[in-house]
């Protein structure tokens, strides 16, 4: 199970929840990177949450622990591609994971994700936990 891995969001939330699967799979892992796009829908989230400090806090405290991928030029190319290709089939998914597919593949990740809509990106490595 090592690797280096890309977290999805809702593998975060799972984490969050404390899933044992989840946790002694990164335990496993070589590297593990977090999307800020992942970061901004945690944090929508969380405003929308009855517990906004409290949850606002655990992101904080995920954010200051974690290697977090940026976006930049190269990312932004790799998006344009994703996009299109993902026109041409007629298979669009939601805008903010094309992101998280164009960060994983631009770094060489492998992304953890419980979306199966991400198999409809090429050459984009998956894993379910």
């Amino acid at each position: 199970m090592s690797g280096r891995y890309l977290l999805d969001t809702n593998i975060i939330i799972a984490l969050f929840a404390d899933e044992a699967i989840i946790k002694n799979n990164l335990a496993q892992a070589s590297e593990v990177f977090i999307p800020s796009f992942a970061i901004g829908e945690l944090c929508y989230g969380a405003r929308k949450s009855g517990r906004v400090r409290e949850n606002l806090a655990r992101i904080d405290e995920l954010v200051a622990s974690s290697a977090i991928l940026e976006c930049d030029a190269e990312t932004a190319r790799q998006y344009g591609e994703v996009k299109n290709k993902l026109r041409l089939k007629g298979r669009p998914l939601p805008e903010n994971d094309i992101w998280i597919a164009a960060l994983a593949l631009q770094h060489d990740l492998i992304l953890v994700t419980r979306d199966a809509h991400f198999q409809e990106v090429e050459n984009l490595p998956i894993v379910v936990w």
